[in-house]
């Protein structure tokens, strides 16, 4: 059961119900100013990747107070982002988006600089409140809690993928303030782009690439290759496997993969949506026991772009956390910011036998 409702200025709140017959009609009473949503992005003509200058985002909310925490249930003189007094899984859009509708402007150029484009960041950006509880997680949801926020993913994939000037879709989710995470309610966000993503691009590539050689899907054969060897395997499921990859970036990284290739988190069945539901849950309860304490962590949905690359694409969730012992960081240093050359202090073989005694 989904109904759509408006805050007070104006952007759309969306709650998702499993009981058909609640009723959503609670008003939001706050004087919140009219939206005038900025944001610019400008192409680096010395990569071709553009990025995205959103000034505003600076003003956001900053690590509030649990009794002020904008994505709990409004309560009697306390109203939030959420006017109801409940619910189950909520989605809204952002209100300090990087990407959006309505931003003024056309295609340009930066004063003095023709090889620079820019133009309005249009786009959109959502947050997605797993659940009303703030001392919750992911990982402490229910099987059925977790499906229900699997079917917002899809649901809400496929409505931005409708959104104009939306070229991809991308589900994530930040946690822990080691990530940088500024409110700790249990939530994720959905960015629809204007752009094919640099990091799909180059997936892309190499999947077109590999095809032209070998007349496969390069990670159709990866999931392959990984279950029949098992060394790197977490969890392997009916329809799922999580593994770590072998050439994996991150002190811990699982990729979460389904066995059946699919572009999107739309196209995924009922069933294969119940074992996500399922294997997701094992990963991130195992990432929790690695240090015995809640593990900061960056879930990615790797999804098709709208309109390009398709048949290409694989659906897959990376998840992965900046941890590489209990109590040490791994920075982006010099040669991973400045070259992108990825060091580890750790083996993927490491990793995966410790998850997997988790």
């Amino acid at each position: 059961m989904k109904s759509v409702r408006k805050l007070a200025d104006g952007r759309e709140i969306i709650y998702f119900d499993s009981d058909p017959s609640r009723v959503r009609d609670a008003v939001d009473t706050r004087d919140l100013p009219a939206r005038s949503p900025a944001s610019e992005m400008r192409r680096d003509p010395l990569t071709g990747e553009w990025i995205a200058m959103a000034a505003h985002r600076q003003s956001r909310t900053y690590k509030p107070p649990a009794e002020l925490c904008p994505l709990c249930p409004s309560a009697p003189g306390r109203p939030s982002e959420i006017p109801e007094s409940d619910y189950e899984v909520v989605v809204f859009e952002n209100q300090f988006p990087s990407f959006a509708q309505g931003i003024p402007g056309s295609l340009s150029t930066v004063d003095g600089m023709p090889m620079v484009p820019s133009a309005p960041a249009t786009g959109r950006c959502e947050v997605v409140c797993f659940t009303s509880d703030h001392n919750s997680s992911f990982g402490r949801l229910s099987a059925a809690q977790a499906r229900a926020v699997v079917d917002v993913w899809a649901d809400r994939t496929e409505a931005l993928s409708e959104t104009p000037g939306v070229e991809q879709v991308f589900c994530f989710e930040n946690r822990g303030e080691e990530i940088g995470v500024t409110l700790h309610h249990p939530h994720g966000q959905i960015y629809g782009y204007p752009f094919v993503t640099p990091r799909t691009e180059k997936m892309l590539a190499a999947a077109e690439e590999y095809r032209a050689e070998h007349g496969s899907h390069v990670l159709g054969d990866v999931l392959a290759a990984e279950r029949v060897d098992g060394r790197r395997v977490v969890v392997d499921s009916r329809h799922w496997t999580a593994f770590v990859p072998a050439a994996a970036r991150w002190p811990v990284e699982v990729h979460v993969v389904p066995h059946r290739q699919v572009p999107d988190l739309v196209e995924l069945t009922d069933e294969e949506r119940d074992d996500l539901a399922a294997t997701y849950l094992d990963v991130l309860r195992r990432f929790d026991r690695l240090y015995d304490r809640p593990l900061p962590y960056i879930a990615a949905w790797h999804q098709a772009p709208v309109r390009t690359g398709r048949d290409l694409s694989w659906l897959h969730l990376q998840l992965f956390s900046v941890l590489r012992s209990a109590d040490k960081l791994k920075y982006l240093a010099g040669s991973e910011s400045g070259m992108a050359v990825w060091i580890s202090d750790v083996t993927p073989e490491q990793i995966a036998d410790r998850l997997r005694a988790a």
